[in-house]
């Protein structure tokens, strides 16, 4: 008997030169090999009679050689093999370049399958270099029959892995190895659900396209099940606890709303007003907020957070960077400057702090001054600002993750607010309880518009609230795909906006230029060569000598990024040489340019979000792309980006084009590929989220369904499952 998990150095045929080549694509066990699943399938199962092939077809026939030779071409001395293929309504000449070895495995009156292009040369009408498969007596694995393309490596082909799957499932038949289905069989039954051992047979080798679809969306099943069910389970776990009840102060938000200077939108009334009825109950609130770039989410995170603290709660506010921390802070600053609120900046490598009250003044540094004039904080000044979050004196904390490390207390956390991090589980917000059983409410912002069929699959646990709605006055930013020829006159425009006093961005999807090496192991491309290094080093020396170019990345240290930073900030730089980095949070009014290399490196989101970083002003903005590639799939999505400004109908179009991956990222799911063409499938992601209510509700603690517990234990590892 065979396990899954044992090595796949078990199969027949692989030995320790095949395992080495098998882990470069991630197989190392059996259970790897059989959920390896095809990334596209052809289909060749419509056999033709040789008679009816036509000059310019791509056909499937099936015959017996009649004859076959080999020769060398005089000049480069390439190898051909000629054959004569016969059937019943004829014969066709079939031509191979190159492969020297064909005559010694092809006899003549062997019978064989081929599937190639008809094609009219100077050898007359021939199939040149067809895929070809001696017929036997076994089942057909690479012809006459839809057949399974996978990803590939060096030694290990699509041809190889067939061979090696079909063998494992030769096993199954022996009884000498098995799969558990770990869906149960009512839920199967109640969904018209393939069994999980067939389902993956199909996907291997389905025996028609209708068995193929049922299998995928067994798989896809299986994945939105789980993600549903990881769901129920969250809700369940969170319905344990109380939450503080946060009464709603109407003068004090009319008074913070009248300080602003613009007038709130519909959609930003609306998502306050469902935030704050959510803060009032006695439940944890569990929201997520979504909103397009310059919707103003902020805002509606800052009146929830004034009712928190007027209620006697501190307020956390996370940020996955320090760079966006900073932003955030700075923001509050601003937004609270009339109000007795106690703010409190932690990263890693920085503490800030503001203090104010309504009996002494203001104490604050202006951010730009904080940026530029960095202060060596002993451990003294450290320890005094967690003594005060301890005490809760500080009423707003805002940071990074060092917000729940070891060290930090907090006195009263009532709302504890995340930037563009959805997931924030149970026992991350145990850590930060009032009490036994009360825990702090959660509200998830995330400028990625997500549609409808998104948010139920990702995100059945939390509440949806959505700005559409831009302020008044946001003006549309000019989006160009701009080709090679016309770079100089997009550095000269840059220079012309440069002139009226704007600012600009020039973003490049690597740091340094032999990163492009290691992530493709091919020659450079063009794209290649845009790293933000050596883009900076060319903009400074080359193109504007005369103006201030700063580079901006990752591995920078965090004052020198903070530095740089305040100095675009406060225009004294005029153009940022950057990665993404600045894709979110990163708020520079007078910037009006954003110039992007190699934007087919980027998802249509992406892209979205950083143009976003301009527009911001009351200036015309323009967002300028460069991309040298010319594959359709990604002109059609940089020219969605140029007749769009609208991120919800973007975030569509991202989901119907290349899939959730670059919304949400693939390392969220197992088998990407089929789950993703689900994800527009609302019927079967309803499903999905009926059967795992109802197992939840059989089964709370999964002491039953130990499988699906296990599986969901594993599913978890990457979707924060706590």
């Amino acid at each position: 008997m065979i396990d899954l998990n044992d090595s796949i150095i078990k199969i027949l045929g692989i030995g320790p030169k095949a395992v080495k080549n098998f882990e470069k694509i991630g197989i190392t066990k059996i259970r790897d090999l059989l959920f390896y699943f095809p990334r596209r399938w052809d289909d060749f199962s419509k056999i033709s009679p040789i008679a009816s092939a036509r000059i310019g077809d791509f056909c499937c026939i099936r015959g017996r050689i009649l004859a076959i030779s080999k020769t060398k071409t005089w000049k480069k001395r390439l190898n051909i093999t000629e054959a004569l293929i016969q059937d019943e309504s004829g014969s066709i000449k079939v031509i191979w370049f190159g492969q020297r070895y064909l005559d010694r495995i092809l006899k003549k009156g062997d019978e064989i399958m081929l599937a190639g292009k008809v094609e009219l040369s100077k050898y007359g009408v021939n199939i040149t270099n067809p895929i070809w498969e001696k017929i036997k007596d076994k089942t057909l694995l690479h012809l006459g029959r839809i057949v399974p393309v996978y990803h590939q490596t060096k030694g290990i082909s699509s041809r190889f892995l067939r061979a090696k799957i079909i063998f494992l499932f030769r096993l199954f038949k022996k009884g000498l190895l098995e799969i558990n289905d770990w869906i149960p069989q009512n839920t199967r039954d109640e969904f018209g659900l393939l069994p999980l051992e067939r389902a993956i047979f199909e996907l291997h080798f389905p025996k028609n396209q209708k068995t193929l679809k049922a299998a995928q969306k067994r798989i896809a099943f299986d994945e939105i099940f789980l993600l549903q069910l990881r769901s129920e389970f969250f809700k369940k776990q969170l319905s344990d606890f109380g939450a503080p009840k946060i009464d709603f102060k109407k003068d004090l938000t009319q008074r913070f709303v009248r300080s602003l200077p613009f007038s709130l939108t519909n959609a930003q009334k609306k998502a306050s007003w469902t935030i704050l009825e959510d803060l009032g109950g006695r439940s944890p609130m569990n929201r997520l907020l979504s909103g397009d770039v310059g919707s103003g989410k902020t805002i509606v995170a800052a009146i929830a957070a004034l009712n928190v603290i007027a209620a006697g709660h501190q307020v956390v506010f996370m940020a996955p960077t320090e760079i966006l921390a900073q932003q955030h802070y700075q923001t509050f600053i601003k937004l609270f400057d009339n109000f007795d609120i106690n703010i409190a900046l932690l990263i890693s490598s920085n503490f800030e702090m503001e203090i104010k009250n309504s009996k002494s003044p203001s104490t604050r540094l202006g951010m730009g001054e904080i940026l530029n004039k960095p202060q060596t904080r002993n451990s003294k000044q450290k320890k005094n600002v967690l003594e005060k979050i301890k005490e809760g004196k500080i009423n707003l904390i805002i940071g990074t993750h060092a917000l729940i490390q070891k060290g930090v207390e907090f006195k009263k956390v009532g709302l504890v607010i995340c930037d563009e991090q959805h997931r924030f589980g149970v026992k991350q917000r145990q850590a930060l309880r009032i009490k036994k059983k009360i825990m702090p409410h959660f509200l998830s912002l995330t400028a990625t518009p997500i549609p409808r069929t998104l948010s139920l699959a990702f995100f059945g646990d939390l509440d949806l609230s959505i700005i559409k709605e831009l302020p008044q006055g946001r003006q549309k930013v000019v989006t160009k795909i701009v080709p090679s020829s016309k770079r100089p006159l997009a550095y000269d425009f840059i220079r012309k906006q440069i002139s009226f006093g704007r600012q600009a961005f020039v973003i490049c999807p690597l740091i340094k230029e032999d990163e492009g090496m290691v992530i493709t192991g091919r020659q450079k491309a063009d794209w290649e060569k845009k790293s933000v290094e050596a883009e900076y080093k060319k903009l400074s020396k080359e193109i504007f000598p005369d103006l201030r170019v700063a580079p901006l990345h990752g591995k920078m240290k965090s004052d020198l990024k903070k530095k740089i930073m305040a100095d675009f900030g406060s225009n004294k730089i005029n153009i940022l040489v950057a990665t993404s980095l600045v894709e979110v949070g990163i708020d520079i009014p007078n910037a009006t340019v954003m110039m992007i290399e190699g934007a087919e490196r980027f998802g249509l989101a992406q892209l979205h979000q950083l143009r976003g970083r301009v527009g911001r002003g009351d200036h015309q903005s323009f967002c300028l792309l460069f991309s040298e590639s010319e594959n359709p799939l990604v002109l059609k999505r940089l020219k969605a980006l140029v007749e769009s400004n609208d991120g919800f109908s973007l975030a569509q179009k991202d989901l119907e084009i290349r899939g959730p991956g670059e919304i949400f990222g693939t390392k969220q799911w197992g088998n990407p590929d089929m789950a993703f063409d689900f994800l527009l499938d609302s019927e079967l992601i309803e499903k999905a989220q009926k059967a795992a209510k109802k197992i939840i509700e059989q089964d709370p603690g999964l002491e039953i369904y130990k499988e699906i517990r296990e599986k969901l234990q594993d599913f978890g590892s990457h979707l924060a499952l706590e």
